[in-house]
């Protein structure tokens, strides 16, 4: 930076940044009403009254508490995630977001999102959330079709799921709709015809996750069969062009968008943003003018409503060292189809690009990436196998 050689200390950075990076928000609400077998999230099935009140009042306290670290910043978009945020009321999504705006100033118009689930809502809830400052709906339909959805644990039924995403619209001018695919004995007709009615309604976002098998869920003690690597390859294939000729921008390996509507909080994720996470088990990332650092809360609810009301909500803080940060970054910005501007590297990293010459140069040659001194693009190959590529940029571990 200002051409000034790059020096450690220790495992912190020696140098100053140009600038902080954007700041979000994520809020994370644990519970569910029942848990999903591929489902590897900080989620808890209810199991009596929900503690509601006492865990708003944890989330303002959390906030509170982390107020030092970032004071003088703004907060450029918010996302309740979960679990099923939709499980709380519109009136406790009110007095949070009412108690981080009295904490820290949010940008006006900033994008306010919430997960929900079709199992949990009516209309009229929507319009309360929408009222509450929500602007942004994200509905976890994962299908419309009702034997993949009681194979993937759903509560909600594909009639629901329909009624649900109406309800959304007539509510919402910026609704997502995520679903999956290569789900257990799907073909890729039934793949495709899941796409074309979440089409049909229009939604200015969509994302479609490849179902994978992640430890420590049911599906892992007990695999379902799921596609060959083919058949599932063929299906992104055939969702990506159908989403394509629907005038969708397959802006990210997993995300579609219309023009002008890509999520700008994960927008901030992909180009190593800063964030605030606060709820059981929430990670934050935050930069300093001289590090970089990883925060993760205590994951089981009511622990953390213990911890955060206590005044230590926080079980871990972390500075990213030297040799991870670029594998960090390039773990993020290369889900990007556009990819990334060298500048931004630097902006968000505090490293000059050229610490990367080596792994840069390896993934060109294997046609993984296209570059120059501007910017640095995934190649359709990259894309199709992230993993591959991003192996490269693993830092070395110390001997």
């Amino acid at each position: 930076m200002n051409g000034q050689p790059i020096h450690w200390t220790g495992e912190k950075f020696s140098i100053q940044f140009k600038a902080l990076p954007p700041l979000g928000l994520y809020i994370h609400i644990p519970w569910c009403v029942k848990k999903c077998p591929y489902c590897d999230f900080n989620s808890h099935e209810v199991r009596g009254p929900l503690s509601e009140k006492a865990y708003v009042e944890a989330l303002l306290a959390d906030f509170e508490q982390a107020l030092p670290k970032i004071w003088g910043r703004r907060i450029s978009s918010i996302f309740f995630g979960g679990g099923t945020p939709s499980l709380f009321s519109a009136e406790s999504i009110d007095d949070i977001l009412c108690g981080v705006r009295a904490r820290l100033p949010v940008n006006p118009g900033a994008e306010v999102s919430l997960e929900a689930n079709p199992g949990t809502l009516e209309k009229g809830r929507f319009k309360a959330y929408r009222d509450a400052g929500v602007n942004r709906l994200s509905l976890g339909i994962q299908s419309f079709n009702p034997k993949f959805l009681k194979q993937l644990g759903r509560i909600h039924d594909g009639e629901e799921a329909r009624k649900a995403v109406l309800a959304a619209a007539s509510c919402f001018d910026n609704f997502n709709l995520d679903l999956m695919y290569g789900l257990p004995g799907q073909t890729p007709e039934e793949a495709i015809e899941d796409f074309k009615v979440a089409l049909s309604f229009e939604p200015k976002h969509l994302s479609a996750y490849h179902l994978t098998i992640e430890p420590n869920t049911y599906f892992h003690r007990f695999p379902p069969a799921l596609p060959d690597e083919d058949v599932a390859e063929q299906m992104q294939t055939e969702i990506e062009l159908l989403a394509q000729s629907c005038g969708y921008d397959n802006y990210e390996t997993s995300a579609f968008a219309k023009p002008d509507s890509r999520c700008q909080h994960n927008m901030n994720y992909w180009t190593f943003g800063d964030y605030v996470g606060i709820g059981a088990g929430a990670h934050g990332k935050i930069s300093y003018p001289d590090s970089i650092e990883r925060e993760t809360r205590y994951r089981q609810p009511k622990q953390y409503i213990e911890k955060a009301l206590g005044g230590g909500a926080l079980e871990q803080s972390q500075s990213i060292s030297a040799r991870e940060v670029g594998f960090e970054f390039m773990m993020n910005a290369l889900r990007l189809q556009g990819g990334f501007d060298v500048a931004l590297f630097a902006d968000r990293t505090g490293l000059s690009i050229a610490n990367l010459r080596q792994p840069l140069a390896l993934a060109e040659a294997r046609g993984f990436i296209l570059r120059d001194h501007l910017r640095v693009t995934p190649t359709h190959l990259g894309r199709r196998f992230l993993n591959d590529l991003l192996q490269i940029f693993l830092p070395e571990k110390k001997s």
